[in-house]
Order: C-alpha cells, then sequence, then structure tokens
C-alpha cells in the first residue's frame, strides 16, 4: 500500500509528464515538497531552479539575488539564451513566498505567457508554486491544477518513528509505537521530527513519559495555527454532567458505532457527522462538547470560526481547508467548532464579505456532506436567527439540538453534582430537592455560581460547613437568566420550535 508521499509523488509525476505547465501545490511542507519533486523528476535530465523571497537557487546553493518575481520570469521568457542559469530549457521553476506577488499584473502577464509558450512546445520546463494560501489570478485559472497536500498518514509517521529510532539507536516497544502514531496524527512532518528529537534528549530515549512531550508539542502546533486549540479533557467528565439526557443518549449510541466501525459500516452504517448544538449561554454548550469527547475517548480540538476569519485574500477559505484536513488527520477526534454563526452569518447578503461567508459556507458543507473520517463535529451556537438554513437540513448534521433552562430533576442533578465537586462531606445534610425546586429559571451556570458564593460565605465566616441556609441566602443574592434574559429566551423557544431542533434533556 502507497503511503501519502508516494500517491503525492505518483500524481505530482502524471502532472508534469501530461504537460500541465503550472502546478499549485496548498502546503506548509516546503521541504517535504521539494523532497517529491526530486523525486517526481528523479528520471528527468530537469534541474530545479528555486525562487523565493531571498532570490534565486539552483538545487539547494544561492545563484543570484535576483529578488523580483516579475523580472526573474521575464529573463527565463527572453530570447537572449546566452545565460545557462536563465534558459528555461530542462528546469523546474518552484516559486515560493508567491501569494503578495501574484497580485502584480507584470507577474500574472509573464505567468500566463510562460504557460502558454510552455503547452505550445517553445519551452520545456515546468512551473511549482508552493504556497500555503490558495491565491490564484483569474487569468491564471484555466493554466493552474491545485493539489492539496495532506498531513503524513500513519505509515508515513511510523516510517520517520523508524528512521529516528535507528538513527538514535533507542527501541521503543511496539505499543509505545502505536501511541506515538496516533500522538502525531495531525502534525507536519518537521513537528514530528522536532517533537521526536525533544522527547528523546528528554529521557535519552523513547519512553512512556516521551508521550507527555509529544502532547504538549501537538498543542503547540495546533495553536501555532491561531485557530485551533486541543482542549484537555477529564477521563470522568461525561459521569460528571447533570441534565442533557436526550444528549446523552444520542452520545451513547453513537459511541457504539465509533468503537465497532468497521463491523457498523459492514451492516452499511455511515460514521457519525455530529450534530449542531444552540441554546442560551450557561446552559451546557460548551460542556457537551468536552463531554462527547470523554465519552468517545478522543482528542477534542476546538475550532474558533472569529479566528478563522483573515485579512488577505484567499487566507480564510486556507484557514479552514487547513483546520479540515488537521481534522481528518487526527482522527477519530471531536472538532468542536465553536460559534459557527461568527463564520457564516453574512451567507445571502451583498458585496465581498458575503461572497466570502457564502464560499466558506460552500467548502464547509462540501465536507460535511462527503466526509468519510471518524472526526465528530460539534458546532456550538448562540444565535440561530443568523444561520443560514442550507446548515440545518439533514445530511449536514446527525441531529439539531436546542439547550433549555434545566428542570427541575436537571437542576437537582446539577446541584449535587457541583456540591459534590466541592464539599461533599456535607451533601447529605442538604435537602437538594427542595432548594432545586425554589430554583426555577437558573441555568447551570447560575447553579454553580450559588454553589461558589455560598461556599465563599460560609469559609469568610469560620463556617465549617457548607449548610442550605447559606445556599438560599447566596439564591436570594443572585438573579437567574430567565429574569435577566426573559423575552430573549422565549423568542429563542419559538425559535428552536419552529426549527424543529430536539431539546437536549429529557426524562
Amino acid at each position: 500500500m502507497q503511503n501519502n508521499k508516494e500517491k503525492y509523488t505518483e500524481k505530482i509525476k502524471r502532472y508534469l509528464h501530461a504537460g500541465i505547465p503550472i502546478l499549485y501545490i496548498e502546503s506548509f511542507e516546503e521541504n517535504r515538497i521539494y523532497q517529491i519533486l526530486l523525486d517526481a523528476i528523479r528520471d528527468w535530465n530537469y534541474s530545479i531552479i528555486e525562487y523565493n523571497s531571498r532570490g534565486i537557487f539552483c538545487d539547494g546553493s544561492k545563484e543570484k539575488d535576483n529578488k523580483d518575481l516579475s523580472r526573474v520570469l521575464s529573463l527565463f521568457i527572453s530570447s537572449d539564451k546566452s545565460n545557462e542559469f536563465y534558459n528555461p530549457n530542462h528546469k523546474l521553476l518552484l516559486i515560493k513566498d508567491a501569494v503578495k506577488r501574484l497580485d502584480d499584473p507584470a507577474v500574472i502577464g509573464a505567468l500566463k505567457y510562460f504557460a502558454e509558450a510552455i503547452i505550445s512546445g517553445i519551452y520545456d520546463t515546468r512551473i511549482v508554486i508552493v504556497s500555503s494560501v490558495v491565491s490564484i489570478p483569474k487569468e491564471l485559472e484555466h493554466l493552474i491544477t491545485l493539489v492539496s497536500m495532506k498531513y503524513p498518514s500513519r505509515e508515513e509517521i511510523k516510517s520517520i518513528i523508524d528512521d529516528f529510532c535507528n538513527e538514535n539507536d533507542t527501541s521503543p516497544t511496539d505499543l509505545l509505537k502505536i501511541k506515538l502514531i496516533n500522538s502525531m496524527k495531525g502534525m507536519t512532518t518537521f513537528d514530528i521530527q522536532n517533537t521526536l528529537s525533544l522527547a528523546f534528549l528528554t529521557n535519552g530515549k523513547l519512553t512512556e513519559d516521551s508521550l507527555k512531550v509529544v502532547i504538549e508539542q501537538k498543542k503547540q502546533s495546533l495553536q501555532k495555527s491561531g485557530i485551533l486549540e486541543m482542549i484537555d479533557v477529564p477521563d470522568d467528565l461525561y459521569e460528571k454532567v447533570g441534565g442533557l439526557n436526550n444528549i446523552k443518549r444520542y452520545l451513547e449510541r453513537k459511541n457504539v458505532i465509533l468503537q465497532n466501525i468497521d463491523d457498523a459500516e459492514s451492516f452499511k452504517i455511515e460514521p457519525p457527522k455530529g450534530f449542531l448544538i444552540a441554546g442560551l449561554p450557561g446552559c451546557g454548550k460548551s460542556l457537551t462538547a468536552k463531554a462527547a469527547a470523554a465519552k468517545f475517548k478522543v482528542p477534542l480540538i476546538r475550532l474558533d470560526m472569529g479566528r478563522m476569519m483573515g485579512k488577505y485574500v484567499g487566507e480564510s477559505e486556507a484557514n479552514l481547508r487547513q483546520a479540515i484536513q488537521i481534522a481528518d488527520a487526527i482522527s477519530p477526534c471531536v472538532l468542536w467548532v465553536d460559534e459557527l454563526e461568527k463564520a457564516f452569518s453574512g451567507v445571502g447578503g451583498q458585496g465581498s464579505n458575503a461572497e466570502l461567508t457564502t464560499r466558506l459556507m460552500g467548502n464547509f458543507l462540501t465536507w460535511m456532506q462527503e466526509k468519510n473520517s471518524l472526526s465528530f463535529v460539534i458546532a456550538t451556537v448562540n444565535n440561530i436567527s443568523s444561520i443560514p438554513a442550507e446548515l440545518l437540513r439533514k445530511g449536514r448534521f446527525d441531529e439539531l439540538f436546542y439547550v433549555d433552562l434545566p428542570n427541575a430533576i436537571e437542576r437537582e442533578d446539577i446541584l449535587r453534582i457541583h456540591i459534590e465537586k466541592r464539599y461533599s462531606k456535607d451533601l447529605k445534610e442538604i435537602d437538594l430537592e427542595s432548594i432545586a425546586q425554589d430554583m426555577d429559571g437558573y441555568s447551570g451556570a447560575d447553579i454553580e455560581g450559588v454553589v461558589k458564593d455560598a461556599l465563599e460565605e460560609c469559609y469568610c465566616r469560620n463556617k465549617c460547613n457548607l449548610c442550605e441556609d447559606a445556599l438560599r441566602d447566596a439564591m436570594s443574592q443572585s438573579h437567574p437568566l430567565e429574569e435577566i434574559m426573559k423575552d430573549e429566551i422565549e423568542e429563542m423557544r419559538t425559535g428552536y420550535e419552529k426549527r424543529r431542533f430536539k431539546n437536549a434533556s429529557g426524562e
């Protein structure tokens, strides 16, 4: 079976043999691409001429200080071939750092002429553009073939680990290798190699403790993207969630499928896509995403939709593609898409921002519709009135939930959980049912706040016990969410019922 590198090498070799004049490779891993290109032209009498913001390089060594891309292209397509370096024949021109330069009409014109001359057979050369951001001028779209590079596969990660172990004379167990591979999914080749070096230097060999180093570096790797974050989730969090019984039943059913995915697929059951959850603040939307990751025993990756929007042309789309690629590479995982409406609220409007959000939503919907990875998506929404209808139809998410204020049974459950967490020895002395009945209109966050305020008051008064009176005193000083947002809550409930959202609670 071919790994990702071999597949891309074959694909790029086919494109080059077919005479595609310009390949645009979307990737953060320039060194990995360079090695793939070397493999692709291994049997050709070609040399690689590289342009980047520092100048011109030939096979890795610097040749010229020319930093003007339009000038470089003009020299390649000039009629004077006395300078062998700029003779375009038998060359692969690798262009880096080109995104901002592709706005230059002189660069666009030179690339267009160059590409058309390659197609006509005037020049025996190929052009490869490598960038982490896709920004293709309209004038060049018909001349460019886009290739998006995925993150290293399990086989590639294993190969990197094996090479590292051979070079450093260390022999981790097969079980540890599997754990290392799973922990490094979604990292670049460069990050994997650096992480292995750091883990090795920490203990002089690769051990179980190395996994802690890998997890920490994985978090940093995601955070460097600026849009993704790995969230730590306690193993027992699912058992500490109060209420939300409909969602719990849903997660338990999906967990059976995920834990037995091969058998489930033999029954023609598709991998779970995930769900969208809307509702009031402080009622458990974020907690639900964490609980799902704890239940499935997989990493929780948070995608901040507000930070996904870039300032450069094509940057927002690139950010979304990168997030999707990482989620697919890391899977199985839970991808928590936080505040989904921030990215898609402008769909259907006028202007460039509306066009951008429409493209983003189209990319996201296509992925949700067609994805076959085990990345389980949980999208949280505060305001459903700004969510396009296309996101809500079946086939995108498995289910649509809304979180209302907790009922009496759920309030008692939530109250018990927060008291047990902080001062469990006094739990038997408190009439939880009575207090929960009097907390009508309180959100989960409100209930937690009451417990924390009561405990603080007991401490400041030198009381040893958390008592019912302290809880009721704290309640008298608080204002529940239903009191603060009465009109908004009624409007939200009407909207959920109209759109047929399922209540996350249940008896």
